[in-house]
């Protein structure tokens, strides 16, 4: 396989243009519609490998362009033949299958390109019936989809001409036996003659094993810097005594909406029943909140992240069923309620800010029982810029601990 390293320092190379990277001229002004004017690195080093007909493994970090990366080149492909299931993709997670087939059909408009999205929650005939009609791209969860190979002979993905999956690293996080299986299951019902794309924040272990389904000497490209948080986040923490840490969030959102009226503010936590507590909390000062956890049926989480999105509501707390994929362009304040477990769950909580070149402010509330796990934060993305994201004095947020206790 063909191993390409990036090291992330590209501030001496010149900057790439879309009409490089081999794309067609339609392509290249939906792009431009979108806001898209020049390809990030794992757009510039995958298109091209994916055009040629290469299959491609890429790792980068959230918010890099990954999924334009596959998208623009399976349209370009698309239009050269546009008959039947085109195009497969395996995702982990339902609101991020959602945001994928919402890429596709915004760049894929004038080929009036018809999508159909099987993830679970949703009635199977329904969905059944979307199969048989013979959309160019199917999105899916695979565990449902899998499920719809099982117990009918009529799906056919025959014609597949790409399998693409993507956010890899956690489809095999979310359980390996349940996916292994269900992708067995899968692979048995698409062409062995395909394209085989895979997309992930971080390498691992397990995901260099799934090489073994890329059939044609995969292209392999890793962004070096995946470790890392990026330059634009100003990263701080408060140290602050468990029993007031809330009035510190408080007075900390307070402060960001009288100096910052226009921003939107995303504040992750570990537990469904925490984000429930903290929405309740947030609301009773009257801020412009709403949440989103596994507990929620589909319908509200679609429905709450819909309204944030749309800035109807200025706060959004979630647990880390979103923390990773759902590329909410507006935020500019990232708050850890709780200070993650992982350093690779604080860099993937993080990343909903200073997303594509844009600043952003992330703040971590650390209490006396998480110093350690601070610590080795730390030492894997040695990019705090202060102990204390703000002077906090007692008296600032005084007001709000008989409240919040």
């Amino acid at each position: 396989s063909t191993c390409i390293a990036e090291t992330g320092d590209v501030l001496n190379a010149p900057l790439p243009i879309l009409s490089s990277l081999g794309l067609c001229e339609w392509l290249i002004q939906q792009c431009k519609q979108m806001g898209i004017s020049r390809p990030t690195p794992v757009q510039e080093k995958c298109i091209p490998a994916i055009l040629e007909g290469r299959d491609c493994m890429g790792c980068a970090k959230t918010g890099s362009g990954k999924t334009a990366a596959f998208v623009l080149p399976v349209l370009q492909k698309l239009s050269e033949d546009p008959y039947g299931v085109f195009c497969l993709v395996l995702t982990p997670t339902r609101e991020l299958a959602y945001q994928i087939a919402e890429q596709f059909r915004a760049l894929g408009k004038p080929l009036g390109l018809k999508d159909c999205i099987i993830v679970g929650g949703m009635d199977m005939v329904t969905q059944g019936l979307e199969l048989s009609k013979k959309p160019h791209v199917v999105v899916a969860t695979p565990g449902r989809l899998a499920d719809h190979i099982r117990s009918s002979d009529t799906i056919s993905l025959n014609r597949i001409q790409f399998l693409i999956l993507d956010e890899a690293d956690r489809l095999l996080e979310q359980g390996c036996t349940d996916f292994t299986k269900d992708l067995e299951v899968i692979l048995s019902a698409v062409p062995a003659k395909r394209q085989t794309l895979l997309f992930s924040a971080t390498l691992t272990d397990t995901l260099q094993q799934l090489q073994s389904i890329a059939m044609n000497r995969p292209f392999f490209w890793e962004h070096k810097s995946e470790v890392q948080t990026v330059e634009e986040l100003d990263q701080r923490f408060i140290l602050t005594p468990e029993k007031v840490k809330d009035a510190y969030l408080v007075h900390l959102i307070q402060k960001f909406q009288d100096e910052h009226d226009d921003w939107s503010i995303m504040i992750f936590t570990n537990t469904c029943k925490n984000c429930q507590i903290l929405a309740m909390m947030l609301r009773e000062f009257n801020f412009p909140t709403i949440s989103l956890h596994s507990m929620m049926k589909q319908r509200q989480r679609f429905a709450n992240l819909a309204k944030f999105k749309s800035n109807v509501f200025k706060i959004l707390i979630a647990t880390d069923v979103a923390a990773r994929g759902l590329d909410i362009p507006t935020v500019q304040v990232v708050i850890n309620h709780n200070t993650p477990g992982l350093p690779k769950i604080y860099i993937h909580r993080v990343g909903r800010t200073a997303r594509a070149g844009r600043n952003g402010v992330a703040i971590t509330l650390v209490t006396q029982y998480d110093i350690h796990l601070i610590s080795a934060i730390e030492e894997q993305i040695r990019k705090f810029t202060t102990k204390s994201a703000f002077c906090l004095k007692r008296e600032h947020f005084q007001i709000y601990i008989y409240t919040v206790l």
